[in-house]
């Protein structure tokens, strides 16, 4: 169900998506997510091991690493910051703090579920991996691929916690305006891409990071309050 409402202090319209139908959305994008993270482990080694060899074109690198502002805690607190300058109505009731507050909440509870699966689930960087010794995807979970002298740190690759922040943002964003969902899922795209071009993370990593993200947010992503 969608409804439309009229904003009196810039003279233009707005559609909003209703909680129950943008929920189910997000859930079942999260499934497709989750099927895609299954489907690339095979494809993990290969492409973190071409990655630690070749890299990507310096632009492409460029770019990428210039959109993770999409994905860490300092970007996306100016980015909330940003459009709460810029968007009027967030700065009166309802929209404050229905709207305000939520869209944070959904980040901050994705940022706090894929941390509380990192620290249950061991699997290895592929920067700190010695990929070459391995027979399978499966010997990067455990820390018997872990090079000598790493740290803690580089045994919580799983998931992307970067991947599954920058899916709750673009989630929340969309929540409040549906018209940019494209943009919003496509630079989240490019943020989470960022942690595999870095070595940071595997394909899967990202995938199943973004859906533990997009269900974090959905929990947050309820009607949005009219605009006045």
């Amino acid at each position: 169900m969608t409804h439309t409402t009229f904003d009196g202090q810039t003279g233009s319209r707005h559609v909003a998506t209703g909680g129950g139908e943008y929920r189910q959305r997000l859930w079942a994008i999260a499934l497709s997510m989750a099927v895609v993270g299954t489907a690339m482990l095979p494809l993990d080694l290969p492409i973190a091991a071409w990655i630690k060899t070749h890299g990507l074109p310096r632009e492409l690198d460029r770019l990428l690493d210039f959109m993770e502002i999409f994905a860490h805690g300092t970007g996306i607190t100016f980015l909330l910051l940003a459009l709460l300058a810029l968007d009027r109505s967030l700065r009166t009731p309802p929209a404050w703090p229905e709207v305000c507050a939520r869209m944070a909440a959904a980040v901050i509870t994705a940022g706090g579920c894929t941390s509380m699966l990192k620290a249950v689930v061991e699997r290895v960087r592929p920067r700190a991996a010695d990929l070459g010794s391995l027979a399978s995807v499966f010997g990067t979970f455990g820390t018997s691929a872990l090079i000598d002298g790493k740290g803690s740190a580089d045994v919580m690759s799983f998931p992307s916690g970067h991947a599954g922040a920058a899916a709750a943002l673009a989630a929340a964003l969309a929540w409040r305006y549906p018209h940019g969902a494209s943009v919003f899922a496509v630079i989240a795209a490019l943020a989470a891409a960022q942690r595999v071009s870095s070595s940071a993370h595997y394909p899967s990593d990202i995938a199943f990071g973004a859906a533990v993200g997009l269900l974090a947010a959905s929990v947050w992503l309820g009607p949005p309050p009219r605009r006045t």
